[in-house]
This record gives structure tokens, C-alpha cells and sequence, in this order.
């Protein structure tokens, strides 16, 4: 649980702004969306390659 204490005098839209950033940092909506469906360990780890490569290639890409 979340708990974002409001300073006597803070404007409500900053504390809504670290609210939604504190969210974030969480990665609950990430967590929930991921939950939706179920995926395969083999479509899962086809994806972490995929990813991993691609990453590889960018920074080979900045190293030329």
C-alpha cells in the first residue's frame, strides 16, 4: 500500500505527481498486464533472446 503524505499547504496536483510516480516505480500496472494471459517458459525465453539480442546489437552499433 501506498501511503504519500500531503504537506500542510502542498498543492494536491504535486502529491498526485509523486503519487503516480511512486506507482510507477512499483511496476504493479506491468505486473497485472503480464498476468492477463499465460505465456509459455518457451515463448518467454524466445522473447528474453530476442530482446537480448536486439540490445546487443545496439550497443555494437554505438561502438562503431
Amino acid at each position: 500500500m501506498l501511503i504519500i503524505p500531503v504537506k500542510e499547504g502542498e498543492n494536491i496536483d504535486r502529491a498526485l505527481k509523486r503519487f503516480k510516480r511512486k506507482f510507477d516505480k512499483t511496476g504493479t500496472m506491468r505486473q497485472l498486464r503480464k498476468r492477463q494471459q499465460f505465456n509459455k517458459p518457451s515463448v518467454v525465453r524466445r522473447a528474453q533472446i530476442q530482446k537480448a539480442e536486439y540490445i546487443q546489437g545496439l550497443r555494437d552499433q554505438e561502438e562503431i
